[in-house]
């Protein structure tokens, strides 16, 4: 068997299906979008929700500090406080 055939054979599928029900207006406004897009219904749905996904996916993992929260962050890491006693004592139950 070829290297080619034998790395389709086991390769991972280019697409994968996700179905989902809408009411026909719903429906009928991104069957016009995608026209307008000159897409398919299909490939404005999968690129829509994926560019909504991942503006969802960056608010949740990015933190966004104002310069002088992100200067006092800073500093407490250059510059970290002495340990307590309560913490110092912590530390020494968990080892």
């Amino acid at each position: 068997m070829s290297t080619l055939a034998q790395s389709s054979s086991s390769a991972v599928p280019d697409s994968a299906r996700i179905n989902l029900r809408t009411s026909p207006e719903v429906k009928a406004l991104i069957e016009r979008a995608a026209a307008l897009m000159g897409s398919t219904v299909s490939s404005y749905i999968s690129q829509t929700m994926f560019e909504a996904s991942q503006r969802v996916v960056t608010a949740q993992d990015v933190l966004t500090l104002s310069d002088r929260d992100r200067d006092a962050f800073l500093a407490a890491l250059n510059n970290p406080p002495e340990p307590t006693q309560a913490l110092i004592d912590l530390m020494k139950h968990k080892v």
